[in-house]
Order: structure tokens, then sequence, then C-alpha cells
């Protein structure tokens, strides 16, 4: 019988077996990971009450129609931050004319988690100027929700994006 001579470097059905393996296995590995990572960093629930929320819905159009009937208008006038703290002032008018007098708190939050959600305790300035300090401002982007209430006892809610410095 003739011998067999071995070719050094040839490619086998062995070796692209264990190429597939290894690189399936590489996927699953990181795949597994990602998955992990995620699962634990966002418990997936943004709203503990969505079905309570959703049925109330209608309520809160009315209720946004009824604000835009006042005429009011909200805009964020100063985003500051020195270290870990901050501020925050936002100006508030009627047809062009401050609003003064009013009751203005708030909330402060992260958009991806609940765990930097703080309250906000806004002060009048004057001139329809409301100033509150933040607590831990850390840089990157907030989402603020505030409520205005007058002595009648009508409100202005008023949501927006905040980056910070």
């Amino acid at each position: 019988m003739p011998e067999r001579s071995e070719e050094k470097g040839k490619l086998t059905g062995r070796h692209v077996l264990i190429m597939v393996l290894a690189f399936f296995g590489v996927m699953i590995a990181a795949n597994v990971i990602f998955i992990r990572a995620a699962v634990e960093s966002f418990p997936g629930v943004a709203e503990d009450k969505s079905y309570l929320e959703g049925l109330k819905y209608n309520d809160t159009l009315a209720e946004r129609a009824a604000q835009a009937e006042l005429g009011w208008t909200a805009e964020v006038a100063e985003v500051a931050r020195d270290g870990e703290k901050g501020r925050i002032v936002v100006r508030l008018a009627k047809d062009e004319t401050a609003l003064s007098s009013l009751a203005v708190d708030g909330v402060l939050k992260r958009p991806a988690s609940a765990d930097a959600d703080q309250p906000l305790a806004f002060k009048a300035l004057g001139e329809g100027l409301y100033e509150a300090d933040v607590v831990v401002f850390a840089p990157g982007a907030w989402d603020m929700a505030l409520r205005a209430e007058n002595s009648l006892g009508e409100t202005l809610d008023v949501e927006a994006r905040i980056i910070a410095p």
C-alpha cells in the first residue's frame, strides 16, 4: 500500500467544524452577556399602573384643552450646573404678561430610569420667573414635569426635556 503523506495547512472538515462552532459560541456568549446586562439594568416597567393611566387618557386630553384655553405659556429660561448641584429657571406668562403669585412645583427625572427622580420646589423671582434648586444635577438629558396653579385653581402642566451642561 502506498503511504499517505499529510499535507500541512490543509483545510479539513474537522477544521471547518471547529471554526463554525467557535463562531456560534462567541455569538451566543455575546448575546447572553448583553441580554443579561439589559434585563438587570431596566426592569421593563416604565409606569406602574399603565392600564389605569390609559383609561384616564381622555380626561388628560380634556384637561390639556382647558389649559390651552387659559393662554398660559411656559419656557425654560435658564439651566445652570455648579458641580453636583444646579438650578432651573422657568418663565410663565399669559398673553405676553408675566404671571406672578403662582404655586409651582414639579419633578425632575432621568428619561431612562426612575433612580434619579427628585422633586422640584420653585420659588418666585418676580417678572414671571420661578427658580428651583436641583440637589443632584448630573450632565445629560433630564425630563422636567411641573404644575403651576393660581389662586383660582387654574393649572398649567408643563413637560420639557432639559439638557444639563
